[in-house]
Parts: C-alpha cells; structure tokens; sequence
C-alpha cells in the first residue's frame, strides 16, 4: 500500500515526463530554415480570421436564421443547414488559428482557405443575379470573403518559399 507522501511521488515524477522535451526521434526535422517575411503581420491577420470564424460559426450554430433575417431571404425551412455551414466555418477558424500558430507552415490552408473565398462570392453572385437572392445577401460576402482576399494573397506570396523548400525536403 503506497503512503501519501509515495503517491504525491509518483505523481510528480509523472508530471515531470509530460513536460520534458519529446526525445528527437519523433521531433519534426524538416522545420522552414527561415521565419517568412511579415510573419507578425500574417501572424495577427490569420489570428483574426480565426476569431473571426470561430465567431461565425458559433453564431450560425446558435442562432441560424440570422443572416435570412438581416438580409431580408425567408428563413429556410431547415435551419440546420446554415447551422452546419457555420460548423465548417467554424473549423475553418481552428486551421486559421494553426497557420497564425505557425505560418511558416500554412501555405496549403491558407490556400485552400482563399479559394473559398473566392468561390464564395462566385456563387453569391450567380444567385442574386438570376433574382434566387437579393442584393442585400452581399454583406455575407464583405465580411466573410472579400474583406480577407488581399491579406490572404498576400500571406500566401510571402510563404510559398517556406512551402516549396518543404516540398522538396519531404
């Protein structure tokens, strides 16, 4: 039977192997050699994104009928729907927060995060100008798409360096 003084212990000598450094054997090796350029400023803007989407996304879980009702469209029939589009919104914002963690390592995100934000407003305006949407839907896109193309393009400019060297050392 262990005493109390034993199994504080032995639970301190746990607690010190969670927190010592992973022996380099599972370590990554192929980290970018260098920090790409306005990491801060990317840092901070894909920081914001995920907030951002995470926010939304919370949002449209909570209350899925608000964009219908602000934009003047009648409230679907099944909320879930724009409930679930806010649950993929919202993840977005869990790979946004990865790439402000780590930018020298989020091209592809980042990519894949601009290309639907410009797909986005493809299909918006596919919809408002066949008279399906009114032009007042457009707010869904200021905020969500357009507002992010220049930072976003930027971003991915700066860091396809630290992209394609890791392509080639993989």
């Amino acid at each position: 039977m262990l005493t109390d003084a034993a199994a504080v212990r032995m639970l301190l000598a746990n607690f010190k192997s969670l927190i010592q450094p992973a022996p380099k054997l599972f370590m990554q090796t192929s980290l970018p050699s260098l920090l790409i350029p306005g990491r801060r400023f990317h840092r901070a803007v894909f920081f914001a994104a995920g907030l951002y989407n995470i926010g939304w996304g919370v949002w449209s879980g909570i209350d899925p009928g608000w964009f219908f009702r602000i934009s003047g469209i009648a409230e679907l029939n099944h909320p879930a729907i724009f409930a679930c589009l806010g649950m993929v919104i919202g993840l977005y914002g869990v790979l946004y927060l990865e790439v402000a963690r780590c930018p020298e390592r989020g091209w592809l995100i980042a990519a894949v995060g601009l290309l639907g934000k410009i797909l986005g407003p493809i299909g918006l305006a596919v919809l408002i100008a066949s008279g399906t949407w009114p032009a007042s839907a457009i707010i869904l896109c200021l905020t969500n798409d357009l507002l992010w193309w220049i930072p976003f393009g930027l971003y991915l400019r700066d860091a396809f360096p630290a992209f394609r060297d890791d392509l080639r050392t993989s």
